[in-house]
């Protein structure tokens, strides 16, 4: 591994380079931080990606590409005389000191249940008015879902124990099924919300984080269903063409695999 000193030459070095890529390129030139945006939000799908995979070399790209978008959304700021990389890098120092009163203050906890619900509380003596205000409204719903549970349970409003948290989700299934039976559209849709929002409790309860389950789950069947159309490809008939018997037989192939 590379020294401290070698680790700081190193991001001097990325910051020479941005300053070059801004002043010479004029593709970099053009960038804001509102065209940059969608790109970050990308470019962290893709680190997400290759954490899944337990890529290592991958991770180590993909949090090159995220480094560079935040060295880039400070040359702006820079620019623009608001901030620059050395007030991002103070400002979240600062913050985790801050919040961390039992490492640099003489705060004391038993466990990190604790250091959860301490760090809640010291948002709130922040000015934040609510301890779901940090969950950012731009979140997929399943993310978000289990944000906004954790942040509540920071401050003690959950569940005592899984088999309550079972229950509920069988409540909700009945209470879904129910309106299933009846055929209103608009109360399936809101008591499906509810099913999968006990769903991600139950998850969280389990200590099973519900986006990474889901996402193994989505590549597991398109790996299954790749090999589904491989094999279609090969007898040279369509996948329309088959009969759900024929597909049956290729897909228990793929799950031996």
């Amino acid at each position: 591994m590379n020294t401290r000193q070698q680790q700081l030459d190193a991001f001097g070095r990325l910051l020479d380079i941005m300053d070059d890529l801004r002043a010479k390129c004029p593709w970099d030139k053009k960038q804001t931080l509102q065209t940059l945006r969608h790109l970050t939000i990308e470019e962290t799908y893709e680190l997400g990606d290759a954490i899944l995979d337990n890529d290592l070399q991958e991770v180590k790209k993909e949090l090159g590409d995220i480094l560079l978008h935040i060295v880039f959304y400070a040359k702006i700021g820079s620019e623009t005389g608001n901030f620059d990389i050395a007030d991002v890098a103070n400002g979240i120092c600062e913050k985790l000191i801050h919040r961390h009163p039992h490492i640099y203050g003489d705060v004391v906890v038993e466990d990190e249940e604790q250091v959860k619900q301490n760090w809640e509380k010291l948002k709130l003596k922040e000015g934040k008015k609510s301890v779901l205000e940090g969950v950012p409204k731009s979140l997929p719903a399943l993310v978000k879902a289990s944000r906004i549970q954790e942040k509540a349970r920071g401050v003690g409003f959950d569940w005592e124990e899984p088999g309550q948290v079972w229950e509920k989700v069988q409540e909700e299934i009945a209470e879904f099924h129910d309106e299933v039976q009846a055929g209103d559209h608009e109360k399936m849709e809101g008591e499906f919300g509810d099913v999968l929002f006990s769903l991600i409790n139950y998850a969280r309860f389990l200590n099973i984080n519900p986006e990474d389950a889901l996402e193994r789950t989505n590549k597991k069947f398109i790996k299954r269903f790749t090999y589904l159309e491989s094999k279609a490809g090969e007898l040279g008939k369509p996948l329309a063409d088959m009969t759900l018997a024929e597909m049956d037989v290729f897909w228990n192939e793929a799950k031996k695999l």
